[in-house]
């Protein structure tokens, strides 16, 4: 599973946005004008070609030349392990990885072969992940043979709803996932496995971790691995992405070739939103691991999602990125003295659940140092909050946005093609807006 989490520091809108940070505060935001430009939408970047099949099935495409001769394909599923019946936890990703055990086109050697013709390393967690609320494949191709491409989007569409399903590759399945469950996903990862229960309490999401039980991945009845694939792998919840060094209108071609003639199900199952419930109380989490590296303490404050449609939504984020800067800064010069209270601290927004945010404060300490960490951490943002910061520290701050802005549009014909296809996949899945460097710039 991965975790992810939207881009932590948005890219500015425009120099005149930066540079009149201060004015807002003084009162310039009530200018009629500058409200009205506040209220725009933002809109998606004009080098994306964006569709949806008469199935539902959206689509984006994007031309872009770095590396040259590749494309980034994404076969993109709006479910995951929050959508699971109590019987079924753990099969989401048990479905990911069975896309790599056969599918009606290809055996499970044929499809290892073509991976490994290509360059490409295969398997599941590798070319795939899985998390609460979607399930993610990924193919890098050569665009230099028609053929390629055509084999590529064959593997895209037989991911959607072509998997063979033999029962024993299932059952095969079931030892290598149960060994993940007991030791494959590093210290990192099984820590975090017993701290979300506590941090999502009361929630689906603190019930559905999507590695799942090792009694239900065990003993599953194979018709319940099925009926999820056939509930939630359907055109309505899925986006194609292909962003690469090709020929857009061939693209297009082939998504509709591959994905028109997809069906949902006469009767579709909601695919519900469930919320995090807010609480009086902190609560805490201790987690240990024998394997562990390193010890850190963290700070989650959940928060509800922010809108994130128009200038003003981006205004507001572009804020925080400044203060997240200037914050991060002083937690930097901390770390440096002769004895640091921790060895990196720092202070970040981002999406943590479909329905939550996170505001979290974080710091790597050194062996029985959580507790000078966390009341250093609590120290410096009480000082924030007294007396906020200075007019250096904020001018440093937008400049070095402005200069990372304009370096980003300056390079934008080397953006390579993963990092846009990334953006695209957020876009469908969260609405994360897409109006390109050229627009922010």
């Amino acid at each position: 599973m991965k975790m992810k989490f939207r881009r932590l520091f948005a890219l500015a809108l425009v120099t005149g946005l930066i540079t009149g940070c201060t004015l807002l505060h003084q009162g310039a935001g009530k200018d009629a004008a500058r409200e009205a430009e506040f209220k725009q939408a933002l809109p998606i970047d004009a080098q994306i070609r964006t569709g949806k099949l008469t199935n539902g099935l959206q689509y984006y495409i994007r031309q872009n030349g770095k590396p040259e001769q590749r494309a980034e394909l994404r076969l993109v599923v709006n479910a995951g392990s929050i959508l699971e019946n109590d019987d079924q936890q753990g099969l989401a990703h048990f479905v990911e990885h069975m896309s790599f055990n056969g599918t009606e086109h290809f055996q499970k050697s044929e499809l290892v072969d073509y991976l490994e013709s290509i360059g490409m390393r295969f398997g599941p967690d590798l070319n795939a992940y899985t998390s609460f609320d979607e399930t993610v494949y990924m193919l890098q191709v050569p665009t230099d043979s028609l053929d390629e491409l055509h084999t590529a989007f064959q593997i895209l569409e037989d991911w959607s709803h072509l998997l063979s399903f033999a029962e024993d590759e299932i059952d095969k399945e079931r030892g290598v996932i149960v060994e993940e469950w007991r030791l494959g996903r590093g210290a990192d990862q099984r820590m975090r496995d017993k701290q979300f229960p506590i941090i999502l309490k009361n929630s689906r999401y603190a019930e559905r971790l999507p590695i799942g039980k090792k009694e239900v991945l065990e003993t599953f009845p194979y018709d319940r691995l099925i009926q999820y694939y056939k509930d939630w792998y359907r055109p309505d919840l899925m986006a194609v992405v292909a962003v690469g060094d090709f020929d857009p209108d061939q693209i297009e071609q082939l998504i509709k070739d591959h994905f028109n003639h997809l069906t949902a199900p006469e009767k579709p199952k909601a695919r519900k939103s469930f919320d995090v419930p807010d609480h009086d109380e902190t609560l805490f989490a201790i987690a240990t691991d024998k394997e562990a590296t390193r010890n850190s303490v963290t700070l989650y404050y959940l928060q509800s999602v922010r809108p994130e449609n128009t200038v003003g939504d981006y205004r507001d984020q572009l804020m925080g990125s400044l203060y997240n800067s200037m914050f991060n800064d002083r937690l930097n010069e901390l770390s440096k003295q002769p004895d640091p209270p921790f060895l990196y601290a720092y202070s970040g927004q981002g999406q943590f659940v479909r329905t939550k945010e996170v505001y979290l404060l974080s710091a790597g300490v050194a062996d029985n140092g959580i507790e000078r960490g966390l009341e250093t951490m609590v120290r410096e943002a009480k000082r924030v909050h007294d007396f906020g910061f200075t007019a250096p520290e904020l001018e440093r701050q937008k400049k070095a946005l402005l200069r990372q802005v304009e370096q980003a549009f300056n390079e934008r014909d080397k953006t390579n093609s993963a990092n846009l296809a990334r953006e695209y996949v957020s876009n469908f899945l969260t609405g994360e807006p897409i109006p390109g460097i050229a627009y922010e710039y």
